[in-house]
């Protein structure tokens, strides 16, 4: 089986990851105002587990004979992440406000790999995505809290 349906949403995770560990990046570097000490080093986990993910999709689209994209010209044509450069005058909030619209993004970006895994029969990509998802989720959680509003996505 080819799998192209996997192969693209392998390749459009590869670009949207890397553009939302950058926007994590971004906010790390220009965070300001309470909560700063806290969610600095938080910044770090995230692009951490941002990376790991692309690391693991990547390896994984090029076992299936696919080849992920890898050039930041490449990265932003590709990725639906928004992102501007930066300005110094945002708050914490609207920080947070950007990074959860990209985990929620890439929630729904990892359910359209359940669902074209599920389709081509590729259990093992599958179970990268369902875990991947969940732990997108259990971010979105969290940082949503931080912010004081309710769970759900």
């Amino acid at each position: 089986m080819s799998r192209e349906k996997t192969k693209a949403v392998l390749n459009q995770s590869v670009a949207d990851l890397s553009k939302a560990a950058a926007l994590v990046h971004q906010v790390h570097w220009y965070l300001r105002g309470p909560g700063f000490m806290k969610l600095h080093p938080k910044m770090d986990e995230l692009m951490a587990g941002l990376n790991g993910y692309l690391d693991e999709l990547s390896e994984r689209l090029i076992t299936i004979g696919g080849s992920p994209v890898s050039t930041l010209k490449e990265f932003d044509e590709l990725s639906k992440i928004d992102m501007a450069p930066a300005a110094w005058g945002k708050s914490t909030e609207e920080r947070l406000t950007e990074v959860v619209k990209a985990y929620k993004y890439l929630s729904d970006l990892f359910q359209d790999g359940i669902d074209a895994t599920d389709e081509e029969h590729d259990a093992v990509t599958n179970d990268i995505f369902t875990s991947a998802k969940g732990a997108i989720e259990k971010t979105v959680w969290m940082l949503e809290s931080e912010r004081g509003l309710a769970p759900g996505l």
